[in-house]
């Protein structure tokens, strides 16, 4: 059975659908103000195995991933480069959809962007309002976390730290790794001279990146969601800030988010030689830089996915040719297996069933991608290409075909 790593309580679960074989997922997708890296590809891919495994397994997946184009740095991106918010984000959208598309990562069912959800997050601020989870102050809203008794309760924040003193962040985000200890925003109230903003129910402004989620979570979905997936720094701040509103809505018509989700997930970091990708080092890595470099989308997939996703990998020059050399190693062998059983069909060979229950049996372990592909490394190696008949050999390549459809590197 698969078992998943689960952030709420940090416990490895057992994952088991309740009702039928549909699985709802929500991912944290790009804030498309700028151009998606390496690293955010890392989460994006991490996400793609674990759709592609519950498929594997006979799961139906509806994914829904959001496109983060309303926000205070996008609003400031703009501006610097002369342009509106709308072609901006048009821009790195197209870019994106293309990557994914190189990375043979599956497109997601919805792709809602915040844009396009005001009227959903401007109904929930109404309803969160009317509850008193949710207050105006100086034009703007914000949400109380402690009206929300069980605040914290994914990251497991301590809230006796909590200040009983009123404090309030009003920006979209912050830097660093840290909590910020008081009310966050969920409406920025139009004020003069704004340049973005919405007319709408509750005045002019536009919504926060806090509440911009779950109005596209309720666009996609209306209840318990069976997975919410994202980085590891989305622990910090934003997941809870999502948790929390989601499950403030008891009475809101048509949704039931008790709890907002059965399983969270998140990928750690990537890293760049040791250090962190930051336009200030000069180290940020795009999906050029490495075509640059002579790797292929199919290379650099198999780099992101060859680790697991509950450690921080790093990207150095040495690990990347590693890595990239056994994959072209395999794949040498198996193009020899596909030539020696062209025109035949496949026979009774053991090692095809153990590349299956090797695969099965890692990928059971929390999406243990690494150990799955070296079994299959150490099968297709100990396959002598001389020794096995030609229906074993297609046996053997259509087992690896098999474990493919999720892996998406060796053909």
């Amino acid at each position: 059975m698969l078992t998943l790593f689960n952030t709420m309580g940090r416990k490895f679960e057992p994952f088991a659908q309740r009702r039928n074989k549909t699985v709802t997922m929500f991912t944290c997708g790009p804030s498309v103000y700028q151009r998606s890296h390496i690293g955010n590809f890392r989460t994006f891919i991490f996400e793609d195995i674990l759709v592609r495994y519950l498929e594997y397994l006979g799961y139906t997946v509806r994914r829904g991933m959001n496109f983060t184009d309303v926000e205070d740095k996008a609003v400031a991106e703009a501006g610097l480069q002369g342009t509106t918010l709308k072609k901006l984000a048009e821009k790195n959208i197209k870019i994106f959809l293309k990557e994914m598309g190189l990375l043979a990562m599956k497109i997601p069912d919805f792709l809602p962007k915040a844009s396009e959800s005001v009227e959903e997050a401007v109904e929930i601020i109404r309803h969160l309002i009317k509850h008193s989870v949710a207050y105006w102050y100086r034009g703007n809203v914000y949400f109380d976390p402690l009206s929300f008794p069980e605040f914290g309760k994914l990251y497991g924040l301590d809230m006796k730290r909590w200040p009983r003193k009123k404090k309030r962040f009003h920006k979209d985000t912050y830097p660093g790794i840290q909590w910020n200890l008081g009310d966050f925003v969920l409406w920025h109230g139009g004020k003069e001279g704004d340049s973005v903003y919405w007319d709408t129910k509750i005045g002019k402004g536009r919504p926060s990146w806090n509440i911009q989620d779950p109005g596209m979570v309720v666009r996609c979905f209306r209840e318990t969601l069976s997975f919410f997936c994202g980085g590891i720094d989305n622990l910090y701040r934003h997941h809870d800030y999502n948790l929390a509103i989601l499950e403030s809505l008891r009475d809101y018509p048509g949704c039931r988010f008790q709890p907002a989700s059965r399983y969270w997930l998140h990928c750690h970091h990537l890293r760049i030689n040791g250090q962190k990708m930051s336009k200030s080092k000069g180290n940020i890595h795009y999906i050029e830089t490495l075509q640059a470099l002579g790797y292929t989308p199919r290379e650099m997939r198999f780099f992101l996915i060859y680790g697991h996703y509950r450690r921080t990998l790093n990207y150095s020059d040495q690990a990347i040719r590693a890595a990239v050399e056994k994959l072209r190693h395999v794949t040498r062998v198996i193009a020899a297996l596909e030539r020696k059983g062209l025109r035949h069909k496949p026979a009774p060979c053991v090692i095809s069933r153990t590349i299956l229950a090797d695969f099965g049996e890692h990928m059971d372990e929390d999406l243990n991608v690494r150990q799955s592909f070296d079994g299959i490394y150490n099968s297709v190696m100990h396959a002598s290409v001389s020794s096995v008949g030609p229906g074993e050999a297609v046996a053997i390549v259509n087992a690896l075909k098999r474990t493919d459809e999720v892996l998406k590197v060796l053909f």
